[in-house]
């Protein structure tokens, strides 16, 4: 457990949706914070507003991280980071462009490799520290139309489970975040009517309280916890059947393109 008043903390993504509304509210219990993100003008816009510090962050490149981990410790060791950059390419998975996934896969799990194995040695020596790895209920329950996202969120997942388990009595902890749909551009153009879904302030408040519980794997909401071993218990077959009726039988990945327009401009079809 760290105190997060006066302590530094970095967060990936931190300009928009869940990392914005994590910044403010670890900034509200007195943490030094620190934002990267890709879009640098959207950095600088969020940490003016939020009284926080920005900075331009691309999670696929480890010199890039490096120099955020570097400037963020001029205020000191970095006592907490929250690897919370991603994306989500929707529709069927023959559809989209094969580069298209390859860089969802860079920036949705490579850029948590990045994150974890660049962190973590300061902390290990300081015998203090804490990761967040914002991952998604979607890696634990697949969807049609979201096989990569889905694919990279099982991974962080894993991952998460594993370097866990190495970090046991360093005193530094590890917590994965799975998130319902989340009302943030990310899900933009798409019909939550049947699924549960949560605001950027909800996984925000998962992830400040994850410094006080340490827990492994954090659902949000937490009666989601079960679903997972659902996913693996039910027969395929009435899974599909399942989700079909979850998503009133539309195509896989289906989205309304004009909702989801800007979101499409920023990240890439």
């Amino acid at each position: 457990m760290i105190a997060l008043d006066g302590a530094v903390v970095c967060v990936t993504g931190g300009a928009r949706g869940i990392g914005r509304a994590t910044a403010a509210l670890l900034a509200e219990r007195g943490a030094r914070v620190w934002i990267g993100d890709v879009d640098a003008d959207a950095a600088a816009a969020t940490a003016a507003d939020l009284g926080v510090t920005g900075h331009t962050l691309d999670v696929t490149d480890p010199e890039s991280f490096q120099a955020f981990l570097g400037a963020a410790r001029t205020d000191g060791p970095v006592d907490m980071l929250v690897n919370n950059a991603g994306i989500m390419r929707l529709g069927p998975f023959t559809d989209q462009a094969l580069a298209g996934h390859h860089r969802e896969i860079a920036i949705n799990l490579t850029g948590v490799v990045n994150g974890v194995h660049l962190a973590l040695p300061a902390m290990v020596r300081r015998g203090r520290g804490h990761i967040v790895n914002v991952a998604s209920m979607a890696g634990k329950v697949t969807t049609p139309g979201i096989a990569v996202y889905c694919a990279t969120k099982f991974a962080v997942v894993a991952l998460s489970r594993a370097v866990r388990a190495e970090l046991r009595g360093t005193g530094v902890t590890l917590t994965t975040i799975m998130p319902a749909a989340t009302r943030t551009e990310l899900t933009a153009g798409v019909s939550l009517d049947l699924q549960p879904s949560l605001g950027p302030e909800d996984i925000a408040a998962a992830i400040v309280a994850s410094v006080r519980h340490g827990r492994r794997e954090v659902t949000v909401p937490r009666w989601l916890a079960p679903i997972g071993t659902v996913e693996q218990a039910l027969p395929e077959p009435a899974l599909e059947t399942l989700k079909r009726v979850v998503t009133r039988h539309r195509a896989p990945g289906d989205y309304d393109p004009d909702q989801r327009k800007a979101y499409l401009d920023r990240t890439g079809p």
